[in-house]
């Protein structure tokens, strides 16, 4: 009996494993086509630290359904660190924390729309900038 529960804990531990590394190999920062920002900008600008691409203001937009695999992978830090930088920043420094969005769809609407906006998704898309 331990031996089945433990394989069976086993095979969903590494199933839950398997599926955070493939969302967070999924994940694509994407910016609107009026401004380039380089890959290395990308932890400033998602921390507040780095607001401005030439005059251009960047828009930081967060993507709940991959904000783990962002953070992971671009950011190396979990959620709740994430979030309680942004807290810190509210308060300490005044910064507003980037707009969350629900989905793909939302970030690639606004991001197309949007000056300065730069976000990310679980895919590429057209009518906006990879950043690479």
């Amino acid at each position: 009996m331990k031996s089945t529960i433990f394989r069976l804990f086993s095979v969903v531990t590494l199933t839950l494993f398997a599926l955070q590394n493939a969302q967070a190999a999924e994940v694509v920062v994407i910016s609107n086509p009026g401004i380039t920002v380089s890959a290395e900008d990308i932890k400033d600008i998602f921390l507040g630290e780095k607001q401005f691409v030439g005059r251009t203001q960047l828009v930081v937009i967060d993507n709940i359904s991959v904000q783990s695999g962002f953070l992971s992978q671009y950011m190396h830090m979990e959620v709740a660190r994430y979030n309680n930088i942004w807290t810190k920043k509210s308060f300490r420094d005044g910064l507003s924390p980037p707009a969350v969005k629900s989905g793909d769809a939302e970030v690639i609407e606004y991001v197309k729309r949007t000056p300065g906006a730069i976000g990310y998704v679980s895919h590429p898309a057209e009518g906006v900038n990879v950043v690479q």
